[in-house]
């Protein structure tokens, strides 16, 4: 591991510890955002960080992008989709109580596709064909959308409401926007076991950090 994700990693035992503390909100929400920033383009964030999603991306082709190499379920697509839907989900549904991006301001359209689930349960022929449709550059910015309400959402966020316990009737709420199929329920049932500072660990930060380590392991294929 390079000394970028090394440091990631350690900030994000200090994410943990600070979150659990009640008189270290504003240190916490300050690691939460350098967390969250180093996950997503640098362009995202603009905090003159190391970009992890920078560095996976870079050099990859859209060929690439769209390719499932042998022996591996998902497309970097794929992926970007997926960690990018489950933030999406969780920051506005469960923890701000707003719309999604994704419906908010049209990206189904300008991605030309018409899912609106995190990927959880989709199979092989549906990972193979969300892969070969989805316009990337959209979904990129889709990405960097989402990333942008997300920073928008933390840093309003009080003390107090990062220990309350997902709302259950915002869970049902996902539910009924078909943002996670009823085959994907057990993802309801972790992130409704979860506080809000719970939530903030996973998935906007650790989620990310996960795919991006599996996204450079599929870019080394291509070397």
């Amino acid at each position: 591991m390079n000394a970028d994700r090394k440091f990631w990693n350690q900030q994000q035992q200090a994410l943990r510890q600070n979150l659990a503390r009640v008189d270290s909100h504003p240190k916490a929400i300050g690691l939460f955002l350098d967390q969250h920033a180093m996950v997503h383009a640098a362009e995202m964030s603009h905090a003159g960080l190391w970009s992890f999603e920078d560095e996976a991306l870079d050099g990859v082709t859209e060929s690439q992008m769209r390719m499932i190499p042998p022996n591996w379920e998902h497309s970097i697509a794929w992926m970007v989709w997926h960690m990018t839907r489950c933030e999406d989900v969780t920051m506005n549904l469960l923890v701000a109580g707003s719309p999604q991006v994704l419906l908010q301001e049209g990206w189904l359209e300008h991605m030309k596709i018409n899912l609106r689930d995190t990927g959880n349960a989709m199979d092989a022929d549906g990972v193979e064909e969300f892969s070969s449709v989805v316009d990337l550059q959209a979904l990129r910015a889709y990405r960097m959308a989402v990333g942008c309400r997300t920073r928008k959402i933390v840093k309003k966020l009080q003390s107090e409401q990062v220990k309350r316990k997902v709302d259950s009737a915002r869970l049902e709420h996902i539910r009924s926007e078909g943002a996670v199929l009823e085959a994907a329920s057990g993802l309801l049932d972790y992130w409704g076991g979860l506080s809000i500072a719970g939530l903030l660990l996973m998935p906007p930060t650790r989620h990310n950090f996960i795919h991006w380590n599996e996204a450079l392991r599929i870019k080394k294929k291509f070397d």
